[in-house]
């Protein structure tokens, strides 16, 4: 919604600069006291003002034809019209043109509108004519600001990506060793009850066809996350999973959080990359609260579907701008119905934190889309209409023969 609304702000501002400096430019030209050269005012002074003018609704989409409109419309309005000092079209467009362009490109088109500025000398004041200059000068060091600006923020989104890529990388390298532990283990145990225990035997077989499913799943849904050269993190651990969502419940509960998880469903084994993206999104989603929103209470929710696994954080806080969660003005209460019975299970607990890696840098947020993004789900952030700030995260999960969730 921000960003339709944010859309439609842009386009009429386009809209409303074309149409009050057109009417500017036709005022000026029909106002020209010279009228000996009154048909060559109305043949070239009117399209070219007006055309300058409409010019600019394109400078964001081409800055260059922009540009380039306006800076020969201006030239014939300053040569018809000597009152008309400042090319004020120009100087709108250099500034989009130097915020879309590098300084290769946009210094020489600031040359060319210095240019034209100085046709002001013949007809102008020397402090006027330098003034002007001044002014096209600044136009375009703004347009430069907002492409540095533009600029820093893409790349510093490009490092949290590639920092979250690295991670998860490390994470699968523990899910991937872990899987062939398990099988190599029990590939052992049934060559020893072979011949004595085959039902033994067979069940480790099962085991071992199951964790191998699991792995290749994985392999083949993360192959393409290259984790950055350098050193292993540390060694093979188990990796943390929904699980352990009950657990360590003290460092929120001391820091006066209250955290309600609610189970929908009938909770099942998950596959080793969703089980941990699943609690990485929750910790993500509860450090942020907890952190920046100023909420008192949080309530997660873990939805099992027969082909997704869906869970939703949500809090009753204000949110604080600029670190990406946005909450309402008044908390909420938490529903109490709407699950059938023995359908939902609710639980008062606290949710052990992972280290505070990004989030404090606004990285959480894409952190927690770049996990689910590479397990083919989903996921959704934005204030509640009611109040506080909602996360929600679909992930899918995979299918066996018979329509059996894995």
């Amino acid at each position: 919604m921000g960003g339709r609304w944010r859309g439609r702000l842009r386009r009429a501002t386009d809209f409303g600069i074309v149409l009050l400096l057109g009417l500017f430019l036709v005022a000026v030209v029909l106002d020209e006291h010279d009228r000996t050269r009154e048909s060559v005012l109305i043949v070239l002074g009117l399209p070219f003002g007006v055309g300058q003018s409409l010019a600019l609704y394109w400078r964001r989409t081409r800055p260059g034809a922009a540009l380039g409109v306006a800076l020969v419309g201006g030239l014939v309005i300053q040569i018809l019209v000597p009152s008309v000092v400042i090319p004020i079209a120009a100087l709108i467009a250099i500034s989009s043109f130097a915020a879309a362009r590098p300084p290769l490109q946009s210094l020489p088109a600031l040359g060319a509108l210095l240019g034209v500025c100085t046709v002001d000398f013949a007809t102008a004041s020397r402090e006027d004519t330098f003034f002007t200059m001044v002014l096209a000068i600044a136009a375009w060091a703004i347009g430069e600001i907002a492409r540095n600006r533009r600029t820093a923020i893409e790349g510093e989104a490009r490092r949290a990506v590639a920092e979250e890529r690295a991670r998860i990388a490390r994470e699968i390298h523990d899910i991937v060793a872990h899987s062939v532990s398990v099988i190599i283990v029990q590939a052992a145990a049934a060559d020893d009850v072979f011949d004595i225990r085959p039902d033994q035997a067979r069940r480790a077989l099962r085991s071992i066809e199951t964790t191998g499913r699991d792995a290749l799943a994985e392999l083949r849904r993360l192959l393409a996350v290259v984790r950055p050269g350098g050193e292993e993190a540390g060694p093979v651990r188990p990796q943390p999973g929904l699980a352990r969502v009950d657990e360590l419940g003290e460092p929120l509960r001391a820091a006066g959080l209250h955290v309600a998880v609610r189970v929908v469903g009938e909770a099942r084994p998950l596959p080793a990359g969703v089980d941990v993206s699943s609690y990485r999104i929750v910790g993500e989603a509860l450090t942020n609260t907890l952190r920046h929103a100023r909420a008192s209470r949080v309530e997660v929710t873990l939805a099992y579907t027969a082909t997704t696994l869906d869970l939703e954080i949500v809090d009753d806080g204000v949110g604080t701008p600029g670190v990406g969660f946005l909450g309402g003005d008044a908390p909420t209460p938490w529903p109490t119905t709407g699950a059938p019975t023995g359908a939902a299970t609710t639980t008062t607990a606290s949710v052990p934190v992972p280290a505070p890696t990004a989030m404090g840098g606004g990285h959480g947020i894409i952190g927690m889309r770049e996990r689910a993004a590479v397990l083919g789900g989903s996921l959704e952030v934005g204030p509640r209409d009611g109040g506080g700030f909602r996360v929600r995260a679909s992930l899918p999960l995979p299918t066996q023969p018979g329509g059996r969730s894995a």
